[in-house]
């Protein structure tokens, strides 16, 4: 193991708290709380500047906004110029209403971050995040689908969500990205144009396709994975199902069938193993018809698989036999880069939970605080 500490970035409705370990990630302590109150969606270290952090946050009186620290947390200032929407003419204009989601630019470009919107939209800065200008070309392209099918911009509560921004690490040019009620799509020109790439994924909550087997879009993906050493390989955890995809091939094969049909497939977050592309983790909830999101039977457990979805081990020592209740969200649910790899698993209840032993084992490490809305390893 690298002779460093882990410190794990937690957001939460209530504000940000960062949690750090000894070398060996056995004693973790929880430093101050930042931003107390306010709504963090997203905590990221930029993997290219290692003091650099960027919040996703929702204040109460800045509204949505991007928060910059260049001091590994110990000071923030706001964006000088967050994430919006061109003002319309008439006044009517859509307006930002969470800056949802974080991604580090290329390596290639340090100043260079993405930023997932909700409602419907992606942007960019090319300045660190001071600066942000929107892909205009996206959100364009997603209100022309909507427009000929409805599909997109509608689901049921809350408001599409931009989320998974993933950048090829072979060509900065080359992206996906994953749409609530709307499917994963695909640029090979920073954004310019894009195609769907949602063949072989069920969308159960659509009324049946009439031009195929599948539908176009309209899918419901709840976090996409890119395996960082081997980016074409792609996992998927999705509103029906759990899937993955080899390119160039472009139809998902659904892996969550070959999970236990008394826990099935259904769950929010994917986590890949940062060096073995066949290895994989998913947390299932109970997806039956009321949707309860919490643990299938009160029985928390991750589920791993090393065959990239053929077979899968329940992996349950540590948490709660009965009676727990689990929910996290798609952003709660990540990896380190440690041999052998720590998993961090953050909760609805305030708990985080974390594995040292690449799942085999749990052990909770703080708990009391907010609902928990996104965990990060730095």
């Amino acid at each position: 193991m690298k002779n460093t500490t882990t410190r794990i970035l937690v957001g939460t409705k209530k504000g940000a708290f960062f949690l750090y370990s000894d070398r060996k990630r056995e004693k973790w302590k929880l430093d101050a709380s930042h931003f107390i109150g306010e709504i963090i969606n997203h905590v990221v270290l930029d993997p290219r500047n290692s003091q650099t952090l960027l919040m996703a946050a929702r204040t109460g009186h800045l509204g949505p906004t991007v928060f910059r620290s260049t001091d590994g947390g110990k000071t923030w200032k706001e964006a000088s110029r967050p994430p919006a929407f061109p003002k319309a003419k008439n006044g009517q204009g859509k307006a930002v209403q969470q800056v949802f989601w974080l991604t580090p630019g290329h390596p290639s470009e340090p100043g260079v971050w993405w930023a997932g919107i909700v409602p419907q939209g992606l942007f960019y800065s090319e300045d660190g995040g001071q600066n942000w200008e929107e892909v205009a070309p996206f959100r364009k392209y997603l209100e022309k689908l909507a427009q000929k099918e409805g599909f997109i911009g509608e689901p049921p509560g809350g408001g599409p969500i931009i989320h998974s921004i993933r950048i090829d690490p072979r060509d900065a040019n080359h992206m996906y990205v994953a749409v609530s009620s709307g499917g994963v799509f695909e640029t090979n020109n920073r954004g310019k144009t894009w195609k769907p790439l949602n063949q072989g994924v069920v969308a159960d909550f659509l009324p049946p396709p009439t031009d195929g087997p599948w539908h176009e879009y309209g899918q419901d993906p709840h976090h996409l994975a890119m395996h960082p050493l081997y980016p074409d390989r792609l996992y998927q955890q999705n509103h029906c199902g759990v899937y993955r995809l080899d390119r160039p091939d472009t139809l998902w094969t659904r892996i969550g069938d070959n999970l236990p049909r008394e826990v099935g497939d259904i769950g929010f977050p994917i986590v890949v193993h940062p060096k073995a592309p066949d290895t994989v983790w998913v947390f299932p909830m109970d997806g039956t018809s009321v949707w309860p999101r919490t643990s299938p039977g009160g029985k928390p457990a991750a589920f791993k698989s090393s065959d990239g979805g053929k077979t899968w081990k329940r992996q349950a020592k540590g948490f709660p036999k009965a009676h727990g209740y689990f929910t996290t969200l798609r952003q709660g649910f990540v990896s380190d880069q440690h041999d052998p790899v720590g998993l961090y698993l953050g909760l609805s209840s305030g708990e985080v939970w974390a594995s040292a032993d690449e799942g085999d084992s749990w052990r909770q490490i703080a708990q009391h605080l907010p609902y928990i809305l996104c965990v990060e390893a730095a």
